[in-house]
Formats: structure tokens, sequence, C-alpha cells
């Protein structure tokens, strides 16, 4: 039996996409037939649920999990309109709280016996959420935009993920706007250049996205334009395919 890949999706700071990415990239996955499992790690700020369309399903927490107040199977809960896709949810609260490092290990564990992929949204920023996500993951994804200091940032965070064998940490450029990187002169090379990670995929700025957000519709559910396409070509590459990039109007 194959075990599933666990993929931390990570960034510098905030503002980048992460949660969108993990978001769509586990619905992308989960409608190509994988079960699919979007793990928030953002404890105290979690938002994974509201990008997901599944604010009501989530009762119970993966500290829950690692607690044995539940099984894993009835934490992650599954989405109401798309098929083989999961979510299980960060702790809202952080009073009190002690990270169970070795119990969330032993949990990712269980996670690829019964998942073929777990996607973890990382918080921002090197704290925490984000050693508790990275440890665990077989593979990073890490998010930037093309301005400079989520470049820079995005680079730092590279730095922080040498404990994952070379080839298994990529560079996902996300908001990118063709007319606005040459009027800044910049290209996707120099964003691979200055984080100094290979490119998972190039994501174009989607204007419609927040009107999404505001209706609660998953995008992947609703449309096939651009973004909604990079998405799928992403998750197309993590299953091994070989796609090309696609061009940003």
């Amino acid at each position: 039996m194959s075990v599933g890949q666990a993929i931390a999706v990570v960034s510098g700071k905030g503002g980048t996409g992460k949660t969108a990415f993990t978001a769509n990239v586990g619905m992308a996955l989960a409608q190509m037939g994988y079960a699919t499992l979007c793990l928030d790690c953002d404890i105290g700020l979690r938002n994974l649920d509201i990008a997901m369309a599944m604010t009501d399903r989530a009762v119970m927490d993966f500290t829950d999990v690692l607690a044995g107040r539940c099984a894993l199977e009835e934490a992650a809960v599954s989405h109401p309109s798309q098929r083989n896709l999961y979510l299980l949810t960060a702790p809202a609260r952080t009073d009190r709280l002690e990270l169970d490092v070795d119990g969330f290990q032993r949990m990712l564990r269980a996670v690829r016996e019964k998942f073929d992929y777990c996607l973890m949204d990382a918080p921002a920023g090197l704290g925490d959420g984000f050693q508790l996500a990275v440890r665990a993951a077989d593979r990073a994804a890490v998010i930037t935009t093309t301005d400079a200091s989520s470049l820079r940032d995005a680079q730092r965070t590279a730095m922080e993920l040498d404990m994952l064998p070379r080839g298994r940490v990529h560079l996902v450029v996300n908001r990118c706007r063709k007319k606005l990187m040459k009027s800044l002169r910049q290209t996707i090379d120099d964003a691979i250049d200055a984080a100094g990670l290979p490119l998972l995929g190039v994501i174009p700025e989607d204007e419609t996205m927040p009107l999404h957000a505001g209706r609660n519709t998953p995008l992947l559910l609703t449309t096939n334009d651009c973004a909604a396409q990079a998405y799928r070509n992403i998750a197309r590459r993590i299953d091994g395919q070989r796609t090309p990039l696609m061009r940003i109007r």
C-alpha cells in the first residue's frame, strides 16, 4: 500500500495567498480523484475553513486528535460539495495550549496512511506553527508574490527548510500581473533567483477572488479562469505530471 505525502505550504510574510493556495490546490487534487486533507496549522488565527467554505462543519480540531478526545476520522470532516476533500482545522484558542510536536508527527503518520495528499497551511513567519508543519512534512511549497519584501522573506524561509531533502522545496509565485512585472522590470526568473528555489507554478492575479470569498464559494467549483487553471496545473505537477507553465496575461 502506497503512503501519502504531507506538503507544508509556507510563506515568510502574510498576504501572499498561502491559504487560498492550500484550499484550491487541495480541491484540484481531490478533483483528480485523490483523497486530500487540508490541515490548518495556524493556531488561534485559523481561516482555512473559510477559504474552503466549511465554516460550520469543523467541530473538533487537530489538538483533539492529539489529546485522544476523538479519532482522526471524526475530526477530519468532508467537504459538502467536493468528493475526496477533507478539512482538519486548528484550535481557535491559544490559552494554556502546549504543542505536542511528537504527537503531531505521529498523527501525520496516520494521515499518510488514510490520505493520498495532506496540504498543511502553516502560519506566516517562522514561529511555532511553521515549525510544527515543516518538521512533519515530506515536501514544502514556499508561496511568494513578486514584490521585493516578499521575495526576501521567501529566501529567508527557504533557509529554514534545510531539514527537507534537496528537490523537495519549491517556489510558487502568486498574484502575477504581466504589465506590473514589465513596469518593474521583473521576470519570473528574477523571482526564482531571489528565492533560490525551483519553480512549482505561477498563479496570475485574479480580481474575482474576493467575490468568490465573499459568496463563500470555492474558486475551483465556480470557474475555469486563469487562476483556477493555474491551481490545477500545480496539482498535476505535484502528482508528477509534466505540465507547461501558463502565460501570464
